[in-house]
């Protein structure tokens, strides 16, 4: 169902591919922004990008069990980062890759931001997946 293409021509890339392909007729789930919110709605992590980047995996993967769907499904992913330093991007990128979401590797852009949503927010995570036939949402 998902084709996952990295592109013979381009530097393969680390941990993500260049591209995912899905069959027409696939039912698509569009995430919102995965935040680093427990459920009480109080931020975890405070000061620490890959403590955030757990917590947002762990709604992510709420969120796609919501709509019946899992990590093994992601498609893409935006990751955003509030910084402008590449060890604290490839911090949080290290958390993405033992999460899971790079086992397709699925298709994803890493960015460094200035802010985000929420009073101390380090990091939020965007994603498209395939939820599979016969899940019920």
């Amino acid at each position: 169902m998902i084709q996952r293409v990295t592109a013979p021509a381009l530097f393969p890339p680390p941990g993500y591919s260049h591209a995912c392909v899905v069959e027409a007729g696939a039912r698509l789930a569009f995430l919102a922004g995965s935040v680093p919110l427990d459920d009480a709605g109080r931020l975890v992590g405070e000061g620490d990008p890959p403590r955030q980047a757990e917590q947002v995996i762990a709604n992510l993967r709420e969120q796609l069990r919501a709509v019946g769907s899992d990590l093994e499904h992601v498609l893409a992913t935006d990751v955003y980062v509030v910084s402008s330093e590449p060890a604290v991007l490839s911090s949080v990128w290290e958390v993405v890759e033992a999460s899971g979401l790079s086992a397709g590797p699925h298709a994803s852009t890493l960015v460094g931001v200035a802010c985000l949503g929420y009073t101390g927010q380090l990091v939020e995570i965007t994603a498209t997946a395939v939820v599979p036939e016969g899940a019920r949402v």
